[in-house]
């Protein structure tokens, strides 16, 4: 099936990077590694999906129809595809791309899988409005607003097909945990301009990283690695992309501000809650008085290592607000709420759990212990994804747990967990 072009073709660079894609379809895949693993990462989990853009009050019986607006390879598509096969959800992965390439790349690896759950439509996303596609609860949009010459634009066609009550998954670069990826674009601009064949590009960059000089700061980055592990597709897509910026945390609020929409979630929230990395009362005070996006900004700006950042957002009238977007989930204390683990279970959970009753967890090279309650193990042990939160009260009790003591321990088990974003709650049957 040939790739579409249409409107979504808008300027010269826009056919660099279109050829780009189709000579070094991204992300690098081989359909074979089906049969062993599923790539699974956010934003587009299930259960994030669940939990941050439906607040666990959307029944998992009702069809969930998603749309991945540039999806590439695959990624994202089988991710949700298979989870919601497993699951046995009802509805649609619509996946979304104009590279041929990818579209036969992620149609291989979906085969091997044995999905049928999922569209194909080769087309940009800028082609969105009037469409006929649509509307979907869910709309994922992974690496590809920071390469549009106007991502406003980008962002509004998204919103076009987005059905009321729904939310959308992004992700877009961040500067600082980038730093040195810049500094080599410019030299390959001057050594291999875009103008030239992918092919010859390539070729010059592979050169000039087995010659970079061991002062330059892509030397030093380790928050970045496709140019060591992404093979040519990932050389190609982080030194050689025709178009390619980054956003800081009050850049990106502002795109998101202009399209009508608010973050529901940073991922992960401890991340870029500053208060974690500032053990001064007096710091931690000032950084508390902040606003919502100032203490995330401060968290970016002097933790340094975020490369890019991840965010389900809803639309800004939607239930709840900017200063506490957790109104609009179900209440974790209710008693019929079902706990889940994102990609981990409640026991593994309780495993994690060391000596001095915290986990650690790391972030690119930075670990933050989580304190929890003496009572944390055992609760965690009884969360399996299927239990409601008094069922698991009731089981602690019939062994003996004082009652009085679970649900404040319970509290700020769930608070801490979720915070890292692997304690969730389960969509209601």
């Amino acid at each position: 099936m040939p790739a579409v072009y249409a409107a979504g073709m808008t300027d010269a660079t826009d056919a660099q990077l279109a050829a780009q894609y189709e000579a070094f379809p991204y992300p690098q895949r081989d359909p074979r590694d089906e049969a062993r693993r599923l790539v699974v990462g956010s934003p587009g989990h299930l259960r994030e999906i669940d939990h941050w853009i439906f607040g666990a009050q959307r029944s998992a019986a009702r069809p969930l129809h998603a749309l991945i607006a540039g999806g590439g390879t695959g990624d994202g598509t089988l991710m949700l595809a298979q989870q919601m096969t497993t699951a046995g959800r009802p509805g649609s992965v619509t996946w979304l791309d104009r590279s041929a390439g990818a579209l036969k790349l992620a149609q291989s690896r979906a085969a091997v899988r044995g999905l049928t759950n999922i569209v194909w439509e080769s087309r940009s996303l800028l082609d969105l409005p009037g469409s006929g596609l649509g509307p979907f609860d869910y709309i994922d949009c992974c690496g590809v607003l920071h390469h549009l010459p106007d991502p406003a634009e980008g962002l509004r066609a998204l919103t076009s097909v987005l059905a009321p009550g729904g939310g959308l998954g992004l992700m877009v670069y961040a500067p600082h945990g980038r730093t040195g990826v810049y500094m080599v674009q410019d030299a390959l601009r001057l050594l291999a301009p875009a103008e030239q064949r992918p092919a010859a590009r390539l070729d010059v960059a592979r050169r000039v990283m087995r010659h970079l000089p061991a002062t330059a700061w892509l030397r030093a980055n380790r928050f970045v690695e496709d140019h060591v592990n992404g093979g040519d597709p990932g050389l190609y897509d982080l030194l050689l992309n025709p178009r390619d910026r980054a956003f800081t945390v009050p850049q990106l609020v502002a795109l998101l501000n202009g399209a009508g929409l608010r973050v529901a979630c940073w991922v992960e929230p401890m991340r870029y809650d500053p208060t974690v990395w500032l053990p001064d009362p007096k710091l931690r005070a000032r950084a508390e008085a902040l606003d919502p996006t100032a203490r995330a900004a401060l968290a970016e700006a002097l933790t340094g290592n975020i490369s890019a950042h991840i965010v389900y957002c809803v639309r800004a009238d939607a239930p709840g607000d900017a200063a506490d977007p957790s109104r609009q989930r179900a209440d974790p204390m209710a008693p019929d709420t079902v706990p889940i683990g994102r990609e981990v279970t409640g026991e593994q959970l309780a495993g994690f759990i060391q000596p001095d009753g915290t986990i650690s967890m790391g972030f690119d090279g930075l670990r933050a212990p989580i304190p929890l309650p003496p009572m944390a193990a055992a609760i965690l042990r009884l969360v399996d994804g299927h239990r409601t939160v008094a069922e698991i009260g009731a089981a602690l009790a019939a062994r003996g747990s004082n009652p009085d003591a679970f649900l404040p321990a319970w509290r700020a088990t769930f608070t801490a967990l979720e915070h890292v974003n692997r304690l969730l709650l389960a969509a209601p049957a």
